[in-house]
């Protein structure tokens, strides 16, 4: 409603010895403000905050009337009363000097500001007044209290009399009340039978009066409170008659809201009891109450002291409250509390020590409530006279709180709008959604920033940031506009504002007038005339209908009511405008479908309908009456209707079904009145529903039944008149907010599946629920209530704590808007479940279930009934939370909503959920039986705190097989942390429950996706052009711990015999691509494993079978025969081996270190898939290899992975992702400067490139390659041999067979083998043919050296020992896959002893290519 805005500011007085002031009033137009000091009335202007006349009393006066008291100003503000503290009253006059301003504003030559307006001066300047004394009066007695009423003045005084005193005739019109002779009763029905006050020394302490409720709310002395009322017209003590309020004995203070019919009684203990008038009996009825929460303030509920002010704002709309001990606190209208100063950045400082809350004797309202003047009752100390004999302006114990308020608080038919719109006194904030967003572009800059305000430096009232929820509104931030200026000096302050139905258009009303603003142009539209301006005075508020603007304003020039509709695209000028004659003053307006409701000063309520017509260049919009409904029965007085509007909401819901057109007809009146929610239904008992043939504008209107009460307490309502028949709870339903009470939804209730309605049930259900926020807007669809909150910053360190008078930044705190929203779909559910109504939640919550905070709503529900029930001291007859468990289960979000929210709640509550929600461990079940692993893990860590470990272990075993066989290797990670948790006892450790699932298997292996080389830079530590600094770190968490030597627990052999397992049986089914996967990810000791399983899992049984199942899994082509073989130059093989192996090494230079390489510059992202960082890892080491040591960054060019889906043997793929082509051509050129390559050797090489699978996969192959070779697979090495399809490979591998100690089978097997895969060629696949055969005649040689023994050791892992002088100690694992992953490239450099022998011819022509490089299937 109402919010702080900035830091207060202190108004300086020009006098030279100003006295303290002590109390402050503004006049009923709220244009100028009394200050009354000791001996001294001061007149100051509201805008700018100015003195205009200071009356210094005498000193001999002074001294006979006693120090000045009170002030009250006469209605029409041309007199000043005063209270005296020996009794006197003081008349001031206030004669104006016609036409003497004493300020005026001074334009630069040439500005654009018109001097010569109408009513220029009175606007914009301050007037020169004039403050005489004109009368005394002597009462003889002390005075407590002063108060206009109508053309008296009421005066309290301490000898218990009620004076009645006449502005004019003073001294005839005085008449004296005893309050003795005044009955008081509980009620008027008991009327004479009243007792009276009884004892003498009762008084009135305070009192106010109430013109709707015509009496006035009185405190007396003992602290009773109670309202009197005259009888009739004629003010005497007989016609005066009392009413009590029971429960009341310290009240302190009074406070009478108009528009609503409220009396605020301040108590003593700290709390406000606010009371209305029972219509029907007469007695005071309580209403609500106003009291800080030890929930919200322990420190301070109970210590505020005594309510010390009250004061409502001009609109009715909230209150202000201050005590005894300082503070303000703002209540609306029925007791939602919206800022306290008594807490928070208002009470600490930045540094935590407390502040002395600000104390305050005397407070006023300024115009439309957008200032707030308070007396800092602590100012006294601070104005002593310490200051030099320059004549400055004393700074004042006077300060100017300023506020921005929503449009509902004075234009209510804003309130079937989805947009929050705030005015100030000066600009508008508005939550901008999709509409702008699209055409402004530059606002959604703020949509990436998560800067809290407070880093915005002092002055971004502007530019405001929160912390809502924004996916469906677009931007967070507030979207500000200023108000034209031109518009504002002559027209401030600011009365209505209207935004449309897209948020795209904003209009304001001012004193006169009206502008209007586009978001999308940017640009404000005001009137071209400033007469037709200054003409009219908008009365009714002003609404958008389309591109129109509707408003209801009276024609100062006519005397006239008029309803005016002006196109918003046209000039803004009377000319373009459709202007229709009303009888009486339009109070209220508002606009539904194509429909304009009018509430007018007579009580009646006029329809109108409205259409467009397009004549011309510019459309106009014609109006005629539908329907006039006189409400003067049932409305006391017209200035309480708080809001009308038209709705299509009705009681029969089961007409809508029969009849679905009449379902967006305005079907009810919707009426406000003074809190009271009263509707009006079409009376369709009638026989007029058979004239719907008519010509709808001839068809004569159904009448109105008679008036309904839905709901008390109600501050605002909202509707939407857009059908949706998939969210028709939603849409159909009407949303009232109650103030304190929270919000209130009338629901429809329908038959399901179009069943006859159950005679029992009611057509609707109002439904009350609380929510944090206070709401300003209702997003039918999207269940989300949206609202504004006050957020503060603290400055306070920007000053020094030396300077004498303390600044305001350090005593307050800045105030700024933040948006906020909230969802209150889960209490809806809740309380229809609460009503048995659980197949209505079912309706409701399926047609919200594509919400993307459903799962969240489920949550929230189940969460707070377990907080409530598990908690409570009282057993509960009748628990929700099994129906709310049960209706959970109609979701599939079922298991995942009951995990979290036990996760989210304290341990000593989860039997009490599980008892209604089922066993964890069936729970845990279902979870793997629907695959979902991630649920399943939450509930491992309920299940680990709730059994004992064996079941824990059980479960998670069971839960580890399963993510080993999908491929989850994150969640695996974490279940080999936490079965050794388990086993080690570290039960207080529970795993992280995974977030995001890892990519599966399928998208490649993510080797060593932890682990980095750092690349040296510096050209003197690169052997061969690298030098691998070992930087290998383990995989992070879960396995670092698992290798290290103290820990073989029979836990850790627990976790291997698993893992174990799994690699058996990804070998045996020949899933290679897996494997590595596997052990890339788990940080699994391949190498160890594979020479242990060497005679068994890791024999091949059929060659042929593992051929294909490679060629598939890998996506490699079968070779076919080239049409050119038989005289093609590269038959002979020295070329092949040129050409070929330059371009597999330009295209993988390294294929051990399947690593990322870290350039020092910037590492590649940890989550790239594998492919993406090996192929930038090749890339780099090409590029190093050719353009020298140092690494550029502009090579780090993503690679295209197109390798995964490409169709096999697409060579235009293999080129694509081959760094050939990235610029090592060049390279290539000129080493084959001496080849002339002819048409039928460039088809050969493409053919060539066609035959190799994407490069991926052959990085992959080759990674293999090498394990299988370091742990002396020699069946496995041959078959990747074959399929990468070089006889280097088979030769090493022979080479090997030769010279060691080789089991005579396995050498059987590989000649099998070889054979099988010689016959398949033959007859299936030929384009293995010629490689058979260049690779001939060492399988001949094979067998004849089966024979022959050799010595075992060569096979053994080469010794690390190398490599770890340069590592960091690392733990097992590491160090083995150092040695056996880094070798090749130590190798390739050093030369070292423990090289393999291979074919020297063919390292001598890469040598020659490519200086440096080496080939990455040497092991």
């Amino acid at each position: 409603m109402y919010f702080l805005s900035g830091w207060p500011k202190r108004l300086l007085c020009p006098l030279e010895s100003p006295e303290r002031p002590l109390h402050i009033r503004t006049d009923p137009q709220r244009a100028f403000f009394a200050v009354l000091a000791p001996s001294q009335l001061s007149v100051w202007y509201c805008r700018p905050s100015v003195l205009i006349v200071s009356y210094k009393e005498l000193s001999k006066a002074a001294s006979q009337f006693g120090p000045y008291k009170q002030a009250e100003w006469r209605p029409d503000s041309t007199m000043i009363a005063v209270s005296t503290a020996n009794g006197y009253i003081l008349f001031f006059e206030i004669p104006s000097a016609r036409d003497k301003y004493l300020y005026e504003p001074m334009y630069p030559k040439g500005s654009p500001h018109l001097k010569g307006t109408p009513h220029y001066k009175e606007e914009q300047c301050a007037p020169s007044l004039n403050l005489e004394m004109k009368k005394v009066l002597d009462l003889q007695a002390s005075i407590t209290s002063l108060q206009s009423m109508l053309e008296d003045l009421l005066v309290a005084t301490a000898d218990g009399f009620l004076h009645l005193v006449h502005w004019d005739g003073m001294t005839n019109g005085r008449k004296a009340i005893n309050l003795c002779t005044v009955p008081f009763s509980v009620d008027l029905q008991s009327s004479r039978a009243g007792s009276f006050l009884g004892f003498e020394d009762v008084y009135i302490r305070d009192m106010e009066y109430c013109a709707t409720l015509d009496g006035f709310a009185v405190v007396f002395n003992d602290g009773r409170v109670g309202f009197i009322t005259p009888m009739s017209s004629r003010f005497t003590a007989e016609q005066l008659h009392g009413v009590w309020a029971q429960d009341v004995i310290d009240g302190t203070c009074v406070a009478v809201n108009n528009k609503y019919r409220l009396m605020a009684f301040g108590c003593a203990n700290g709390s406000v009891q606010v009371y209305t008038i029972d219509t029907t009996t007469g007695a005071m009825q309580f209403s609500h109450k106003l009291e800080l929460t030890p929930k919200q303030y322990p420190d301070i509920w109970n210590k505020t002291g005594p309510v010390k002010l009250i004061r409502w704002s001009p609109d009715s709309c909230v209150v202000m409250v201050t005590w005894e001990c300082g503070g303000l606190s703002l209540w609306s209208v029925f007791g939602a509390q919206l800022i306290c100063t008594l807490g928070g950045d208002f009470a600490y400082q930045s540094d935590g020590t407390k502040k002395d809350p600000l104390k305050i004797s005397s407070m006023t309202w300024g115009s439309e409530g957008y200032h707030l003047w308070v007396i800092d009752g602590n100012s006294s100390q601070n104005t002593k006279p310490d200051r030099d004999a320059k004549n400055e302006p004393q700074q004042f114990g006077i300060l100017q709180f300023h506020f921005i308020k929503s449009a509902l608080t004075v234009n209510p038919c804003m309130s079937n709008q989805e947009q929050v719109l705030l005015q100030g006194e000066d600009r508008l904030y508005l939550n901008c959604g999709d509409a702008t967003q699209a055409q402004n572009p530059r606002n959604t800059s703020a949509h990436s920033e998560h800067k809290p305000t407070r880093e915005r430096g002092p002055f971004s009232d502007g530019n405001l940031d929160s912390q809502g929820l924004s996916t469906l509104l677009g931007h967070r931030h507030w979207h500000v506009v200023q108000i034209h200026s031109t518009y504002l000096e002559s027209n401030w302050p600011i009365r209505f504002s209207a935004i449309d139905k897209l948020g795209q258009n904003v209009a304001v009303v001012g004193k006169f007038g009206f502008a209007h603003y586009s978001l999308l142009t940017k640009k404000w539209k005001l009137f071209g005339n400033i007469t037709q301006e200054q003409n009219m005075i908008v009365t009714g508020g002003l609404a958008w209908w389309n591109d129109f603007i509707v408003l209801a304003c009276y024609n100062l020039n006519d005397h006239q009511e008029e309803l005016r509709i002006y196109l918003r695209t046209s000039n803004l000028d009377n000319a373009f405008a459709h202007i229709t004659k009303v009888q009486a003053n339009t109070l209220l307006l508002s606009v539904f479908r194509d429909i304009v409701i009018l509430f007018r000063a007579d009580c009646s309520i006029c329809l109108y309908s409205i259409e467009r017509r397009p004549e011309g260049l510019n459309p106009t919009a014609s109006v005629q009456v539908l329907q006039e409904v006189s409400m003067s029965r049932y409305i006391p007085h017209p200035f309480l209707v708080v809001s009308v509007t038209l709705t299509s909401v009705r009681t029969e819901t089961g007409i809508s079904l029969k009849m679905p057109q009449q379902a967006c007809e305005a079907e009810s009146i919707m009426l406000n009145l003074a809190g009271q929610l009263i509707m009006l239904q079409r009376d369709r008992s009638g026989p007029q529903i058979r004239d719907k043939d008519n010509n709808p504008n001839q068809r004569k209107h159904l009448p109105f039944c008679a008036p309904v009460v839905l709901a008390q307490s109600v501050e605002n309502v909202w509707t939407t008149c857009r059908i949706n028949k998939q969210k028709r709870h939603l849409l159909e339903a009407l949303w009232l907010s109650c103030g304190g009470a929270g919000m209130k939804v009338w629901l429809p209730l329908f038959p399901r599946d179009h069943r006859k309605p159950h005679s029992f049930l009611s057509r609707r259900i109002m439904l009350p629920f609380h929510i944090n926020i206070y709401p300003l807007a209702v997003l039918f669809e999207d269940a989300l209530v949206l609202g504004a909150v006050n957020d503060t910053v603290l400055y306070d360190c920007l000053y020094t704590q030396t300077s004498a008078r303390e600044h305001l930044e350090v005593l307050f705190p800045f105030s700024i808007v933040e948006r906020t929203s909230q969802i209150y779909l889960h209490h809806i559910l809740r309380q229809l479940l609460v009503r048995n109504l659980g197949e209505q939640a079912l309706l409701l919550a399926h047609s919200c279930a594509t919400l993307p905070y459903f799962p969240h709503v489920l949550e929230l529900m189940l969460h707070e009934v377990l907080e409530e029930e598990a908690t409570s001291r009282e057993p509960i007859p009748d628990p929700l939370l099994p129906t709310v468990a049960k209706f959970i289960t109609e979701f599939p979000l079922f298991l995942q909503t009951v995990v979290h929210c036990a996760r989210k709640t304290e341990y000593a509550l989860w039997n009490y959920l599980f008892a209604a929600v089922g066993n964890p461990k069936d729970l845990f079940e279902e979870c793997l039986m629907a695959q979902d692993l991630d649920t399943a893990a939450s509930y491992l860590i309920i299940l680990q705190n709730m059994e004992v470990p064996a079941v824990s272990r059980q479960h998670a075993t069971l839960l580890f097989n399963t993510a080993l066989e999908q491929g989850k290797w994150d969640l695996c990670r974490h279940m080999i942390r936490f079965l050794k948790a388990i086993g080690s006892g570290e039960t207080e450790t529970p795993p992280a429950t995974p977030t995001t699932q890892e990519p599966s298997s399928s998208s490649g292996f993510e080797f060593f996706r932890h682990r980095s080389i750092s690349l040296s830079q510096s050209a003197e530590n690169l052997h061969s052009k690298f030098n691998l600094t070992k930087t290998l770190s383990m995989p992070s968490g879960p396995s670092g711990k698992r290798w290290s030597k103290d820990s073989d627990c029979a836990e850790n052999m627990y976790i291997d015999m698993m893992l174990w397992r799994h690699a058996r049986r990804l070998l045996e089914e020949i899933k290679l691509k897996d494997l590595g996967c596997f052990a890339a990810q788990l940080g699994f000791e391949l190498i160890g494993w594979l020479c242990k399983e060497r005679a068994r899992a890791a024999r091949v049984e059929d060659f042929v079978f593992a051929l294909k199942k490679l060629h598939k899994d890998f996506l490699w082509p079968f070779p076919v025969i080239p049409a050119s073989s038989i005289n093609s130059p590269f038959k002979n093989g020295k070329y092949k081996t040129a050409m070929g192996e330059q371009l597999l090494k330009s295209q993988s230079a390294d294929t051990f270190v399947n690593m990322e390489v870290d350039t020092g510059v910037s590492s590649t992202p940890r989550s790239r898939s594998w492919l993406g960082t090996i192929g930038s890892s090749q890339r780099e080491i090409d590029t190093a290899s050719s353009h020298g040591p140092h690494m550029q960054d502009a090579f780090l060019s993503p690679l295209l992975s197109k390798g995964d889906e490409c169709s096999i043997g697409s060579a235009t793929d293999l080129t694509e992702t081959s760094s050939m082509v990235d610029g090592d051509w060049t390279m290539v050129d000129e080493n084959f400067s001496s080849l002339s390559l002819t048409q039928s050797e460039l088809e050969h090489i493409s053919l060539e490139l066609a035959s190799k699978g994407p490069h991926k996969s052959q990085v992959q192959l080759r990674y293999l390659l090498h394990i299988f070779m370091e742990a002396g697979c020699l069946d496995w090495c041959i078959i990747i041999g074959l399929i990468l399809r070089e006889s280097s490979v088979i030769n090493q591998v022979f080479s090997v067979m030769q010279s060691s100690d080789i089991d005579g089978e396995i050498c059987q097997n590989i000649k099998a083998g070889l054979y099988a895969v010689d016959k398949w060629a033959s007859t299936d696949c030929p384009g293995y043919k010629p490689f058979l055969n260049i690779i001939k005649p060492q399988i001949q040689k094979l067998s004849e050296i089966a024979e022959e023994q050799v010595q075992p050791e060569a096979f053994q892992p080469v010794n690390p020992s190398k490599v770890t002088e340069q590592a960091n100690t690392r733990v097992e694992e590491s160090r083995t896959l150092i040695s056996h992953g880094t070798n090749p490239q130590s190798d390739a450099g050093n030369s070292s002893a423990s090289r393999h022998e291979e074919d020297k011819s063919k390292t001598e022509d890469e040598d020659s290519f490519q200086e440096g490089s080496y080939d990455c299937t040497v092991s």
